[in-house]
């Protein structure tokens, strides 16, 4: 049975490389902003709009790809009084995101989606918690300087797998869901479907 991979996010292909996971990526063609509008519209929760960008993605290649399990991912922060963080859009406004996130803990929700033929068939979607130590305007500025070309395409403007861990002093929760995919549950699911050996 073939992967696709409904992403062209490099901590996720990384990772499911890594893992011995064979796959595929391809961009799903979705219009992040406008569809997380829309769904905020309705009011959606931080899990459950991860949850619906996850499956929006699974579904829209899904039905191009009818003979493969398509795999749509999505993350969501959400900070402690509800209100849920988008991808910065500007190197100020990641500075701005990460003086709101300076010495407080917020919730990152990573959700897993397979579509098959069209339809979802599986999903996961996990919570870690993330402490970030007090952050200076010093650091903020040093950290944009070395990490804004790459962290400009994560949500809370951090990748833990690099520099990004210095912006922590706890994390509860998996590595794997910080990363961006609830991988070992995705695991378990690709072994019952024998993409994986068992």
């Amino acid at each position: 049975m073939r992967l696709i991979l409904a992403s062209q996010s490099t901590g996720r292909s990384e990772m499911l490389r890594a893992a011995g996971v064979p796959f595929e990526a391809v961009s799903p063609g979705v219009d992040e902003e406008a569809a997380k509008a829309s769904l905020r519209g309705e009011g959606l929760k931080a899990r459950e709009l991860a949850d619906a960008l996850a499956e929006l993605k699974a579904l829209k290649l899904s039905a191009k790809h009818p003979g493969a399990l398509v795999l749509g991912c999505d993350s969501v922060v959400e900070l402690q009084d509800g209100r849920m963080l988008d991808k910065a859009g500007a190197r100020e406004e990641a500075a701005e995101h990460l003086r709101q996130l300076s010495g407080r803990r917020h919730y990152l929700y990573s959700a897993a989606v397979i579509a098959e033929a069209g339809r979802p068939i599986w999903r996961f979607v996990d919570r870690a918690t993330m402490h970030v130590r007090p952050l200076s305007d010093a650091f903020i500025a040093a950290y944009l300087d070395r990490e804004w070309e790459q962290a400009r395409w994560c949500v809370g403007v951090y990748r833990v797998e690099g520099p990004g861990a210095q912006l922590f002093n706890r994390i509860e929760g998996s590595h794997f869901t910080v990363i961006g995919l609830p991988l070992l549950p995705l695991l378990d699911y690709l072994r019952t479907r024998e993409v994986l050996t068992s």
